[in-house]
């Protein structure tokens, strides 16, 4: 298969698109829920730490200090974000090397065991500080997988989708990863009209992460049950000296442009999706339960958006929707802040319409950085991009936002989004169009290289 890119021209930004187009088989429907399925369990195992955190602390720290407890668990939980890049990187290399499905399958098992870990080790009271460091250690070990489950399930979805939707099945990995969070968030609220107070500090939140492993057992034979992405299997038939790749510089590049174009929606994710009701409890005095209520129906409705966007990003390109989720950012974002009140009604608004915003680039998230990279390094460049940027903007925006309200000026948090929103505009700049792109024959990302092959033209050549 030749991969010299076409020659530049005037319609250097827009790949050829053609109406023929290979349609999806059984086998990759299947592979497409055993991904989604993977997704939807690595969040909701993920985010049923910071959901228990109180139950945590009380369990694996001092109890004599509160106060001193919760900052512990919440510094693991940080510790969690900062392992992501490694995972990312390891994982990512492992899955160019290995295959895509290889490391699905051993990301969600390490997820899985760590959930149970978390679940069985005694507590502060019986062994001591070894209680800490073995909660330590699972949630390093769920940091790695979930740095390598990211990154590969977005390559993995974007390699089994066919050409002409690959935006559209790409929104896939959202909807799951909101869905994950939806879920683990009513099961805390279940759990704890089920049990009680007591009952919820003596076991509940156990049952909790025990439910996370066994529904691990589901998730993996789905996942042995899939199949290898046929770009990863060509991939490896092909002699090294017809693959597409990229020198030290370029993949450098590459990786800046990723986090140009993902810093805005990966802040925009966490202050939207996972911290927007609890800014509305504490600076806003709304009452806990409708807050989290108006929240879930917020992301119900995210779910339906990231479709319709995800869709749409197959039919207008992956450019105008990335700089134009930049631009609505920039103008809604700080407005709907000053919407919240104590009205609940003002969080779904304002969480509606702000995660609106942010799944207009990450519906089609999974796919557009995947368009960016040739397939043996595929993997590892998604998977490492990804993870820096969401460690340094998305895992940091909630303590950002509440050190900048506290401190009486709560618009400079906004003015930061809007910084990291002006990023994304830069980078939808500065890529090409990928929509409908021979992921076979991904050269430079960047506009001034020439257009892009379809995938019908590397199919035919």
């Amino acid at each position: 298969m030749s991969v010299s890119p076409s020659s530049p021209s005037a319609e250097a930004d827009t790949p050829i698109r053609t109406e023929r187009d290979w349609r999806p088989q059984g086998g990759q429907f299947r592979s497409l829920r055993a991904a989604v399925a993977g997704n939807v369990l690595e969040w909701f195992d993920w985010t049923l730490y910071a959901i228990f955190s109180t139950y945590i602390a009380a369990h694996f720290f001092d109890k004599a200090d509160g106060s001193s407890a919760l900052l512990s668990t919440l510094a693991v939980f940080a510790v969690g974000f900062l392992a992501r890049p490694l995972g990312g990187l390891v994982f990512g290399r492992l899955a160019d090397a290995r295959g895509r499905k290889t490391v699905l399958v051993v990301t969600i098992t390490i997820m899985s065991v760590a959930s149970l870990m978390i679940a069985l080790v005694p507590g502060y009271e019986q062994i001591g500080v070894w209680s800490s460091v073995l909660l330590l250690v699972a949630r390093l070990a769920q940091g790695l997988a979930h740095g390598g489950e990211s990154g590969v399930s977005y390559t993995y979805v974007s390699e089994i989708a066919p050409p002409r939707h690959r935006g559209l099945w790409s929104s896939s990995v959202f909807f799951a990863v909101t869905l994950g969070v939806m879920l683990a968030t009513a099961l805390g609220a279940v759990s704890t009209a089920a049990f009680g107070e007591d009952g919820m500090a003596s076991y509940g939140w156990r049952a909790a992460f025990v439910l996370g492993a066994v529904l691990g057992l589901l998730v993996l034979w789905l996942r042995k049950t899939a199949e290898e992405t046929s770009h990863f299997t060509e991939g490896e038939a092909e002699p090294d000296a017809v693959r597409p790749r990229l020198s030290k510089g370029q993949a450098f590049r590459t990786g800046l442009l990723v986090v140009l174009l993902a810093c805005g929606h990966n802040c925009a994710y966490y202050v939207w999706a996972t911290f927007a009701p609890s800014f509305a409890i504490s600076s806003r005095g709304m009452d806990a339960q409708s807050a989290f209520v108006a929240s879930l129906l917020a992301q119900a409705v995210a779910l339906v958006m990231l479709i319709g966007w995800g869709a749409l990003s197959d039919r207008v390109g992956r450019r105008p929707m990335i700089i134009a989720m930049g631009v609505a950012a920039i103008v809604l974002y700080y407005p709907l802040s000053l919407l919240i009140s104590d009205a609940p009604w003002t969080l779904f608004v304002a969480q509606t319409v702000g995660m609106g915003v942010w799944a207009m680039g990450a519906a089609m998230y999974p796919a557009f950085i995947s368009e960016l990279f040739p397939t043996h390094t595929r993997a590892a460049g998604v998977a490492f991009a990804t993870s820096v940027s969401v460690a340094l903007f998305g895992g940091t925006a909630p303590y950002l936002m509440t050190w900048f309200d506290q401190s009486g000026i709560g618009w400079g948090f906004w003015i930061w989004v809007g910084v990291l929103s002006s990023l994304a505009i830069l980078g939808g700049t500065l890529v090409r169009e990928t929509k409908g792109i021979d992921l076979g024959a991904v050269t430079s990302p960047f506009r001034e290289r020439g257009p892009a092959r379809t995938e019908q033209e590397g199919a035919t050549r």
